[in-house]
């Protein structure tokens, strides 16, 4: 590993220790927190849209957001790991075929929608996942039983 990676790597654990940077990809809707500056006053922006694109590059990683603003698109590209990104959140997952969704520029309204993942959920444990309390045992399996058709005489 030569010294350019090796700092690299150094930057993204510190930015990633002060800020988590969520699990996203292209498809996903976003909520993006911005520094603003204005004047000598600083302020948080948030900008909501749709992630279409995202590039890994290590410290120069970024990802483009499009939103429709009063009927017109907008886009815009955030580096992942800039200070002036305050946070990440992700509103809804997408499921989708691409890295890059450049096509949604192209269309609007229903031609321009994604499908919400519905298989997806953070937090979620399967109860068979969970320790057993002591002195229980395990609930039984019950098998299924075929439905046999009568047969026609």
């Amino acid at each position: 590993m030569n010294l350019i990676d090796q700092l690299a790597k150094e930057q993204i654990a510190k930015l990633t220790t002060e800020r988590g940077v969520p699990d996203f990809q292209a498809g996903d809707t976003l909520k993006v927190s911005v520094k603003v500056v204005e004047g000598d006053r600083t302020r948080v922006q948030v900008y909501e849209g749709l992630c279409i694109a995202r590039r890994n590059e290590s410290v120069n990683s970024s990802f483009t957001v499009r939103k429709i603003s009063y009927g017109e698109g907008v886009e815009r590209v955030f580096p992942l790991y800039s200070p002036n990104v305050v946070k990440i959140e992700v509103v809804r997952r997408g499921e989708v075929r691409r890295a890059k969704l450049y096509y949604l520029r192209g269309r609007t309204g229903k031609s321009a929608r994604i499908i919400e993942k519905t298989n997806v959920r953070e937090g979620l444990v399967k109860t068979s996942d969970l320790p057993l309390p002591e002195g229980a045992e395990p609930p039984p399996k019950v098998k299924k039983e075929k439905k046999v058709k009568p047969k026609k005489a």
